[in-house]
């Protein structure tokens, strides 16, 4: 991304005369990807940036210079993970498909949106961390471990369809070994 450093100070922040102290313009950052939610405009400018994802991903808070809208960007490596289905097909890792199949199973628990991020930081970060293929069976055993360390009933939900439950015997053997292992 090419980016378009602006210096000097705001004159709407301040400066002789006004009672709000004079601030630096944020960067502008000219990207021809970039559009402004809003109004469609690519003259957008970053007025903040910080690590998010346990580094895996920039979040930059951006505005638009036409309408004033502000909005967030998450910025990730291209490089990730390719996930290996079990028929033998290939996929990018897509996080947002884990993060439904994670809001799924967690609908209606009380579970927090930011638990629900960090699960999902946590199982792209490992499965970025080894080769960088990793079968949709290990994904799914991850995020069982994670689903049984925070909701039972959101650990079942999503079993019954990880495991392909067939009736209720599937869920009370299910049951017992969650019971088992404390």
């Amino acid at each position: 991304m090419s980016g378009e450093h602006l210096g000097g100070t705001d004159p709407s922040a301040g400066g002789p005369g006004s009672d709000r102290p004079a601030r630096k313009e944020p960067h502008r950052v000219a990207s021809s990807s970039m559009r402004c939610p809003l109004c469609a405009t690519e003259d957008t400018r970053v007025i903040d940036s910080r690590p998010a994802e346990d580094g895996a991903a920039i979040r930059r808070r951006r505005e638009c210079v036409v309408c004033g809208e502000r909005f967030t960007t998450f910025e990730r490596s291209a490089k990730g993970a390719v996930v290996v289905k079990r028929d033998g097909r290939r996929e990018p890792f897509d996080r947002e498909k884990l993060r439904r199949g994670l809001e799924f199973a967690l609908a209606d628990r009380p579970v927090s949106i930011g638990s629900i991020s960090d699960i999902v930081s946590r199982i792209e970060s490992s499965a970025r961390g080894g080769s960088s293929l990793v079968t949709s069976d290990e994904l799914g055993r991850a995020v069982l471990a994670e689903l049984r360390e925070i909701d039972e009933v959101a650990y079942l939900r999503f079993a019954s369809v990880y495991k392909e439950f067939q009736g209720a015997e599937d869920f009370g053997r299910e049951v017992a070994a969650l019971e088992q292992q404390g």
